[in-house]
């Protein structure tokens, strides 16, 4: 019998080749996993050179055959992918790493449904990105799913979603450049248990492009060290910043360390901020503010800031919230004794407000606010607990501003008074807990417990 020694040799290969796809495909068969392995399609795990060639023929290949796409640990340099309806990538958490080379984005989409990236590490490389993009930048999507996946450096922002819904979870998002997650024209979004760090303008940004339905959730997401690299008076360094989206949930997060504000609604109707624990603030560490009807910020902890709440801008329209059950400590502690020039307040609120059962313990401006010059209609402030402030209670007696109660609050060690009538930034009155407030009939303050 005569042996072809070059029938041999191909033959070796075949059989070592098909033994080597066994042995990739064999964990995942384990593993009851269904898919494609990016490996078996041409994409080399570690290779130097760039592979966005052979990584989007193999997204496509995949999302054609609707089926998973596997990325074996390895390091993948790529750019400008573009995913279709459908697509699937899928790595190893820590082990499966997508470099930037090159591309408006590392990967995008524009309406395709049901994508989910899992198990990722997404590397931007500090490669600046055109302004409005995204490392991740997916346009009308739905069912969008971005899980436990790692993002560093991006160049512009980590990840941006316009005019998407689904879910962006359990992931963690490091020193983007400009935003951590922009979140534009959203539909219902759930951003939850994600860790956020070291972003240049803003952590999580929830916006629509007029006043409208969002419906989006954020919650359990940890958010620290948010800069404002782009300057501004409070459009960045905001931990998480609503703007136009009406009926949005933001609860349970931790915010640490923002330039600005830990939660901030703009021209946000129906917002719920409810028990976020919110630390070391250089502003206002909680805002609903200018044209916005509907707010309930309500079981927040709140330490250290130059303000703790803030219901403004009934000028422009702003009315109508809850501010209950928050604990505001330490507000204005940088200069105690000679706070900056609106620092140092506890609570601030101007219309249609009902202000209960708080704790504010250091404001050494004042504990609670009640209205600004004018500004001021239908408030009710009862049952709160102010310890160790400037003014107790101060409240603006400007001629024709409207009604307000302040009745069974607790106030002690207010150095200035516990319940003080202000034109503006001037005190007018004495103690109106002590003297009443005959002089002013659209004030009612009684009951209050001083000491």
């Amino acid at each position: 019998m005569q042996i072809d020694r070059r029938g041999l040799i191909a033959g070796s290969v075949a059989s070592a080749a098909a033994l080597a796809g066994m042995a990739v495909a064999a964990p995942l068969a384990a593993q009851g996993l269904q898919g494609l392995d990016a490996a078996q399609l041409g994409v080399r795990p570690g290779a130097p050179d760039d592979q966005t060639a052979r990584l989007q023929r193999a997204i496509d290949r995949a999302a054609r055959a609707q089926a998973p796409l596997w990325l074996p640990p390895g390091v993948y340099r790529a750019g400008d992918l573009k995913l279709s309806a459908g697509t699937q990538l899928i790595g190893v958490r820590g082990a499966t790493r997508l470099v930037l080379t090159h591309g408006p984005a590392l990967m995008s989409a524009h309406g395709a449904a049901a994508i989910t990236l899992q198990g990722l590490t997404l590397e931007g490389g500090d490669i600046a990105l055109p302004q409005g993009s995204g490392l991740v930048h997916l346009v009308a999507g739905k069912a969008v799913r971005i899980a436990d996946c790692t993002l560093t450096g991006a160049g512009g922002n980590a990840v941006l979603l316009a005019q998407c819904d689904g879910d962006v979870s359990r992931n963690t998002i490091l020193g983007a450049a400009d935003n951590a997650l922009f979140c534009t024209d959203s539909r219902g979004l759930v951003v939850s248990a994600n860790t956020i760090r070291n972003s240049g303008n803003g952590g999580i940004r929830i916006f629509q492009s007029e006043k409208r339905h969002d419906g989006s959730i954020v919650a359990d997401n940890t958010i620290e060290d948010t800069q404002a690299r782009a300057g501004g008076s409070g459009q960045n360094g905001n931990g998480v910043n609503v703007y136009r989206a009406a009926d949005v949930i933001v609860r349970n997060n931790v915010i640490r360390r923002a330039a600005f504000t830990a939660v901030r609604g703009n021209a946000a109707h129906n917002i719920q901020i409810l028990g976020n624990h919110c630390f070391a603030l250089k502003e206002t560490a909680m805002y609903s503010e200018f044209d916005f009807e509907g707010a309930v910020i309500a079981n927040n902890f709140i330490d250290t800031a130059e303000n703790g709440i803030a219901v403004a801008n009934f000028n422009e329209g702003g009315r109508l919230a809850i501010v209950s059950g928050n604990l505001i400590r330490n507000v204005g502690v940088r200069r105690p004794d000679n706070p900056p020039e609106g620092a140092g307040l506890g609570i601030a609120v101007e219309a249609e407000t009902a202000v209960t059962g708080n704790v504010i313990e250091v404001a050494p401006s004042a504990g609670i606010q009640v209205g600004w010059g004018p500004y001021l209609r239908n408030v009710t402030v009862a049952g709160n607990v102010i310890r160790d402030a400037g003014y107790g209670i101060r409240v603006s007696v400007v001629k024709g501003v409207g009604d307000a109660t302040i009745s069974g609050n607790v106030i002690a060690g207010a150095r200035l008074g516990a319940v003080v009538g202000m034109e503006w930034h001037k005190a007018v009155t004495g103690d109106l807990a002590k003297d009443g407030a005959a002089r002013y009939p659209h004030l009612t303050v009684t009951n209050n417990q001083v000491r």
